[in-house]
């Protein structure tokens, strides 16, 4: 662990808030277009990159080591498999 201060500069943090804003519109207008069982696929893959980015640049994850990395892709991925056997539950009743 390094005891550097990392710095984000308000350019930078007013990008990803943009861009954030823009993939919240792309989210409501996707719910606006007949796509049938590809809407929540859709409006999930949005989900996953604005989580991303919060999670890189608010959380400042991409400065961290590559074991702090992959704790947290270990309990993401555990919290989908729970998800999809949540899924798989609810879809054999």
């Amino acid at each position: 662990m390094s005891d550097s201060n990392h710095i984000v500069s308000y350019k930078k943090l007013t990008v990803v808030w943009l861009v954030l804003l823009s993939l919240t519109v792309l989210t409501v207008a996707i719910t606006r277009v007949e796509l049938g069982g590809y809407k929540v696929a859709g409006a999930l893959a949005i989900a996953c990159i604005k989580a991303g980015l919060v999670i890189a640049v608010f959380m400042h994850m991409k400065y961290e080591g590559a074991l702090l990395r992959w704790l947290l892709f270990l309990a993401l991925a555990t919290l989908a498999i729970f998800i999809g056997f949540t899924f798989f539950d609810v879809l054999y009743r």
